[in-house]
C-alpha cells in the first residue's frame, strides 16, 4: 500500500497528492448546521432501510439496555421493530420480544402488557405521549430520530471514520426541539412539538454519522425527560443504527378488530 500511495505522487506530482490527501482528511463542504438540518430528506430519498436501536437509562441506580431491530419504510413512514426488554430484577426467564409498528401518529405493540390476549395489539396514540414517543416505545423511530436533526442550533465537523464498514462523515452538536417541530413533516410536527413541552430540556445533544450519499449511518441523541411525581431529571442515551438501504419494508398495520380494547395491568 505504501509503494502503491508513492506511486501515485509520482505520477501527479507532488502537489497533486498533497491536494488529494487535504480532500480525504479535510473537514467536507458545506456548513455543518444546514448539512445537518437537511439529513432526513437523503433518507426519504433512499426508501428505506434496516435499523437496530438502543435506548439507554439509569434508573433506580441501575443502568437498563433496551434493543430493537427492524426495518423502516421513510416514504410511508412506516417501520416494524422486534424490541427487547432486559432481564427483570428478579432473574426470571427472559422476556418474548414486544413486537412495534411505527406509523404517522400511532404505536401498535403486541406482547405488550399483561392480560392482553396473545393475538391481539395495544394502540397508542403518539399524540398523547408527552416524549412523542422518542423514548415510550422503548426505541426512538428512526425517521422522528432524523428530524430531530432538523431543529439543529449547532453543530461542528468531528472527522471522518467508518460505521459498520461504511466511510462516514461525523458532527456532533445540539438540536432545538421546538424548532426542530416547526421544520419537521406533518407526521412528526405534533409528535416533536409533544416533546419539546414534555422533556425537561428542549436541547438535545447529539452525535451523527453520515455517508458520502448524505444518509445517516449512526445517530445518537440524549434526551432528558421528568419521570413520574417526582418530576426528577432522567438521562436517555437514544442509537440508531441504519443500514441495508433499499431493503424490503413492507409494513402492515393491524385491522380494527385485532385491536385490543380492554384495561391494560402494569407489569
Amino acid at each position: 500500500m505504501a509503494v502503491a500511495g508513492v506511486v501515485c505522487c509520482l505520477g501527479l506530482g507532488a502537489a497533486g497528492c498533497a491536494r488529494s490527501d487535504a480532500v480525504a482528511q479535510g473537514p467536507p463542504a458545506g456548513d455543518p448546521v444546514q448539512v445537518l438540518r437537511t439529513a432526513a430528506d437523503a433518507l426519504v430519498e433512499a426508501g428505506s432501510s434496516r435499523t437496530r436501536t438502543s435506548l439507554e437509562m439509569a434508573t433506580g441506580g441501575t443502568r437498563v439496555t433496551i434493543l430493537g431491530e427492524g426495518v423502516y419504510d421513510y416514504r410511508n413512514r412506516l417501520g416494524r421493530l422486534e424490541v427487547r426488554l432486559p432481564q427483570d430484577p428478579a432473574g426470571a426467564a427472559d422476556r418474548r420480544p414486544i413486537t412495534e409498528l411505527l406509523a404517522p401518529g400511532a404505536l401498535y405493540m403486541k406482547n405488550r402488557g399483561a392480560g392482553v390476549p396473545a393475538d391481539k395489539w395495544v394502540r397508542v396514540d403518539t399524540a398523547t405521549l408527552s416524549d412523542g414517543n422518542l423514548v415510550t416505545g422503548g426505541a426512538t423511530d428512526p425517521f422522528a430520530a432524523a428530524e430531530v436533526l432538523r431543529g439543529t442550533s449547532s453543530a461542528a465537523f468531528v472527522g471522518r471514520t467508518e460505521v459498520a464498514g461504511a466511510r462516514v462523515r461525523h458532527y456532533r452538536g445540539t438540536a432545538d426541539l421546538e424548532a426542530a417541530s416547526q421544520a419537521a413533516s406533518e407526521v412528526n410536527r405534533g409528535p416533536l412539538g409533544a416533546a419539546a413541552k414534555g422533556f425537561a430540556t428542549v436541547r438535545v445533544p447529539f452525535d451523527v454519522y453520515l455517508d458520502d450519499e448524505g444518509r445517516i449511518r449512526k445517530i445518537r441523541h440524549r434526551f432528558s425527560f421528568l419521570n413520574g411525581e417526582r418530576r426528577e431529571p432522567v438521562a436517555v442515551a437514544s442509537t440508531t443504527l441504519l443500514y441495508g438501504f433499499g431493503a424490503p419494508a413492507d409494513v402492515r398495520l393491524p385491522a380494527d378488530e385485532d385491536i385490543y380494547a380492554g384495561r391494560i395491568a402494569q407489569e
